[in-house]
């Protein structure tokens, strides 16, 4: 006779068992699934200053296999100046229409991740061609997330100001609408560098198996 009391180890032994056996019974998911991602269009990283384009664009490019390029790094090498030379010498038309012309250049060319400057989704026509040729992702982020991030550099041209707060909210605000047209948005301004770059992920894989 088996008593109340071993009745119920019974139970949990069994319930042990099945969770062992459904366990082992799953198919195996690889913990690194960015490998398994593909893609024939360019990846583009859009967003404010200091949301980590750069950074995140590194490290997705390395998970995906592919090369990765920054626009205004493009830009200063076609050019032969930083970015804040090509302000302070030619104004932020002159940048802009050069910007457009590499950014142009570079979802030509084979697929790769492109990080681009804060303003340059913001152009109509480098919108409609990312649009056209590639995947655009939007990394968000909050103005006191941003300021954290952008006082540690004091090279970004359009921060000369005495309130580089009230310059940020300025640009998000007016440059949200172009940004909420992008195909992905994640939240960049939670957790890590690599938190962003799974969320990124995740996003792709499901773009990925709904097509």
């Amino acid at each position: 006779m088996i008593r109340p009391s071993g009745v119920r180890s019974l139970h949990r032994n069994s319930l042990r068992s099945l969770t062992v056996i459904a366990a082992i019974s799953r198919p195996f998911i690889p913990l690194d699934m960015t490998r398994a991602l593909e893609t024939d269009r360019p990846i583009v990283l859009i967003g404010l200053m200091g949301v980590g384009k750069t950074t995140v664009g590194r490290r997705l490019a390395k998970s995906l296999g592919l090369e990765f390029r920054d626009a205004d790094e493009e830009v200063e090498r076609a050019a032969g100046r930083t970015v804040s030379e090509i302000f302070d010498d030619f104004g932020e038309a002159a940048f802009r229409d050069g910007e457009r012309k590499v950014i142009a250049r570079l979802l030509d060319e084979p697929p790769m991740v492109i990080a681009l400057g804060g303003g340059a989704f913001v152009d109509d026509d480098t919108r409609a061609r990312v649009k056209e040729k590639g995947v655009s992702v939007w990394l968000q982020a909050d103005v006191d997330t941003l300021m954290k991030r952008v006082s540690r550099r004091d090279t970004r041209p359009l921060l000369r100001d005495s309130d580089p707060r009230a310059v940020l909210e300025r640009l998000l605000e007016t440059r949200t609408p172009a940004y909420a047209e992008a195909d992905i948005h994640v939240d960049a301004s939670a957790g890590s560098h690599q938190t962003t770059l799974d969320e990124i992920m995740r996003a792709l894989g499901a773009r990925e198996a709904e097509a």
